[in-house]
C-alpha cells in the first residue's frame, strides 16, 4: 500500500467496490506538468502491473 492525495476518478468509482491506482515513478517526482518524464522501462513495469492485475481480476471473476 502507498497512501497518497491523488484521488482521479478512483474518488468517483469507490462506492462501487474495492479501487486501487498504479503509481510509476517519475523524474524527480514530477507529475502533471511539463517537466514530467518516465523511463519507458519503468512504463512497461507499470503496463506489466496493469495486465497481470486484469488477469487476476478475471480470473477470480471466473471462479
Amino acid at each position: 500500500r502507498l497512501p497518497s492525495g491523488a484521488g482521479h476518478d478512483a474518488v468517483y468509482m469507490a462506492p462501487t467496490g474495492p479501487i486501487g491506482m498504479i503509481f510509476i515513478p517519475c523524474l524527480n517526482g514530477r507529475s502533471h506538468c511539463p517537466e514530467e518524464w518516465i523511463e519507458p522501462a519503468q512504463l512497461l513495469d507499470g503496463t506489466r502491473v496493469l495486465y497481470q492485475s486484469v488477469l487476476e481480476l478475471d480470473r477470480k471473476l471466473r471462479a
